[in-house]
């Protein structure tokens, strides 16, 4: 009798050792792992501004192609120089708006050489109107905004044909914007004292670029900028 019980109880012991082995085995077979990877990528826009390499005559050095950074000017009256300054949006940028600044210093001797009295036509009331020195300025590519009395600055932002509502869309390939003006003219009925006060006046280009996506106007995307 205690044989066979002993025996009895080596087989549960058994089968308990298989059903705990069969158990295990069907837990690891029923167990899964999934991950979920996120990807970012950074938004991006990138511009470019240069012009014409030109000599002090304001003629080219080489042609319209060869683009620089800065050129000088040596300037006579009756004389027009080339000067274009071109905004390239490059490749893969974002949808965004451009704007250029004219900032010119030293503006005041700029009135002094060409009064209201003398010249009224470039003037709006007290404001003198820089974009009357130049040579194919179009307010329907890119749009006079403002003038900042505190820097001397005017602002034209860029609606073109190549932008939707003033909105640059995103290409493979770079995007190159029509001049903001093509020459300088400095007008004929200037006499030597009054061109003389021109020799500290300094006239800087800049370009701004900002995303449009996240902004209803442009006017929204540069009062944030």
């Amino acid at each position: 009798m205690k044989k066979t019980t002993k025996v009895l109880a080596l087989l549960l012991c058994a089968v308990l050792l298989v059903v705990g082995s069969v158990m295990g085995t069907l837990a690891y077979l029923t167990y899964t792992t999934e991950t979920v990877q996120n990807t970012f990528t950074v938004g991006n826009v990138t511009i470019d501004l240069d012009e014409a390499a030109v000599n002090e005559d304001g003629t080219y050095v080489t042609n319209h192609d060869n683009r620089v950074k800065a050129n000088e000017y040596h300037l006579l009256p009756g004389h027009t120089y080339f000067k274009d300054p071109t905004v390239t949006v490059k490749a893969d940028s974002d949808d965004c708006y451009v704007r250029m600044k004219v900032q010119v210093e030293n503006l005041n001797e700029l009135k002094t050489a060409m009064p209201v009295a003398e010249y009224p036509t470039y003037y709006n009331g007290d404001l003198f109107l820089v974009q009357m020195l130049v040579n194919g300025w179009d307010n329907n590519v890119w749009a006079y905004e403002t003038f900042d009395a505190a820097t001397n600055t005017y602002e034209f932002r860029y609606v073109g044909s190549k932008a939707t509502d003033g909105v640059i869309p995103k290409a493979a390939t770079d995007t190159v914007l029509e001049d903001l003006f093509t020459e300088i003219k400095v007008p004929e009925t200037l006499d030597n004292t009054s061109i003389s006060y021109l020799a500290n006046v300094q006239i800087n280009v800049t370009a701004e670029a900002i995303q449009a996506d996240g902004f209803d106007t442009a006017a929204d995307a540069w009062e944030k900028f």
